[in-house]
């Protein structure tokens, strides 16, 4: 199987994985976070599919990043009400940093062995985003498992003395 080919399988099973995985995920934020990175996702799919049919690369800017801190600026009040995420939530997200970095680390050693111009491209636009989406799950783990702790380091509110 050629590596756009086994990319192809990859982005369709993780839009399959983060589409039930926002289906059963008990926390609002977690939900949200899954179905737009399923979004993301399946614009990958779009990518790979134009590289298998020869066609021009074109690439859809994305910025994951940039859309996660508009997710939780839309769900700030949802975020405050301290909702527990329940174990199964966690263990989601555990999954899908997981997943992500085995996409890295497979699209960091494919883009040495392809041949064309428009796969190393496709290859470097993935393993970009890939690697935004891994920060993303792990930033949403540890938000969801200690949300106190994690607003506390991420507004630097550390007591100094």
């Amino acid at each position: 199987m050629k590596s756009v080919e086994i990319a192809l399988k990859m982005e369709t099973d993780a839009v399959k994985f983060y589409t039930e995985a926002s289906e059963k995920i008990s926390h609002p934020v977690g939900k949200k976070m899954f179905l737009t990175i399923a979004e993301d996702e399946k614009n990958h799919i779009k990518m790979i599919e134009e590289v298998i049919k020869g066609l021009d690369l074109t690439i859809k800017e994305a910025n994951p990043i940039k859309t996660v801190k508009t997710i939780f600026e839309d769900m700030k009040d949802k975020m405050m009400e301290r909702i527990k995420a329940q174990s199964d939530d966690l263990e989601a997200f555990r999954i899908a940093m997981e997943m992500e970095k085995a996409g890295i680390e497979f699209y960091k050693k494919v883009q040495k062995e392809v041949n064309t111009e428009k796969e190393k491209k496709l290859f470097e636009r993935l393993i970009f985003e890939e690697e935004q989406h891994h920060k993303i799950f792990s930033e949403t783990y540890n938000f969801l498992k200690d949300t106190g702790n994690w607003f506390m380091w991420k507004e630097f509110s550390i007591v100094e003395g």
